[in-house]
This record gives C-alpha cells, sequence and structure tokens, in this order.
C-alpha cells in the first residue's frame, strides 16, 4: 500500500536549495544524516496531464498568489515574471538558489489534497 510521496530536487548546490526550504520556506525537516536535511511537505496531489514527452514538474501551491509572493518577496525570494491567470489557476516562477525554479501556484480548479 502506497502511504506518501517523496519528492527529490535535484540540486547543484544542494546546501543553499536547502537552505531555501529550511529557512525561507520555514518547512519542518529531519536531518536523515550530516546535513542530508528531508523536508515535511504540505499534503498533495498529482495530475496527469498530455505532452509530447513524458516529464515531472514540481510546483508550489498556495490559497492566495498575491498575499504569498508579497510574504516571500519581503524574505528575499526572486521571482521570475509576474503572476499569470492560466485559467486552471493563477502561476508565477520564483527562484530556488542552488535548484534552478519552481512554479507557485494558486489553483482555481477541484482540489483533491484535502481530500479525506
Amino acid at each position: 500500500m502506497i502511504t506518501g510521496t517523496h519528492t527529490v530536487v535535484f540540486a547543484d548546490d544542494a546546501d543553499a536549495a536547502r537552505a531555501f526550504f529550511r529557512d525561507v520556506l520555514e518547512l519542518p525537516y529531519v536531518d536523515a544524516h550530516d546535513g542530508w536535511l528531508i523536508f515535511r511537505l504540505p499534503p498533495s496531489e498529482l495530475g496527469i496531464h498530455p505532452a509530447d514527452a513524458p516529464s515531472h514538474d514540481l510546483s508550489l501551491v498556495c490559497d492566495d498568489l498575491d498575499a504569498t509572493v508579497r510574504d516571500l518577496t519581503a524574505r528575499g525570494v526572486e521571482f521570475l515574471g509576474s503572476p499569470e491567470d492560466r485559467g486552471f489557476g493563477r502561476v508565477v516562477r520564483l527562484r530556488v538558489p542552488g535548484a534552478g525554479a519552481m512554479t507557485l501556484y494558486q489553483p482555481t480548479h477541484p482540489t483533491a489534497y484535502d481530500l479525506p
């Protein structure tokens, strides 16, 4: 039986990426060993989208994109562009030090992460 998901972010500067998730996003974590941090993530869901080639994406979800962008900007987060309405939700990309960029997303569709 599947009991959870384990997401991996591959980073060319793992220490910087770990510090971002620990200090800026303030996600709870355990130190598995020697600074190898494993973070507790908020509830999650999985969407399957059609594509020309298989790939995977990690998006961070929020309830209020504008308020979250303001809060994270005050913490020093760099955003790549401005929030955009994509029909299914509002999105913006944010820079993760040492690990590229991720999408921050306020869905406007029904969500599954809060199902019982």
